[in-house]
């Protein structure tokens, strides 16, 4: 099990990015969270096998059809297993 923490830069926030990534999320299984930034990112942590978590990464490069992505940074570590789900954080 891995975990991966996104940051999400572009148009992504009051455009539906987070319920898109929760549905996205949930969809393979994954847990974690996703949130809004003061500074107008979202933030994405979730954990589970790579390979899934690799196809978020990818996923989450484009978003919801009305979200203009203009970059993702990602940062890779071992799963802690704190999480029983995937969740909206406000």
């Amino acid at each position: 099990m891995q975990r991966v923490r996104l940051i999400i830069s572009g148009d992504v926030v009051g455009v539906g990015y987070r319920a898109w990534a929760l549905r996205a999320a949930q969809s393979k299984g994954l847990v974690g969270w996703v949130k809004n930034r003061q500074d107008r990112t979202v933030e994405l942590v979730a954990e589970g096998p790579r390979q899934d978590l690799e196809e978020l990464v990818k996923q989450c490069q484009h978003g919801p059809e009305v979200a203009w992505v203009e970059k993702v940074d990602a940062e890779w570590g071992k799963a802690t297993g704190e999480f029983m789900g995937f969740a909206v954080v406000y």
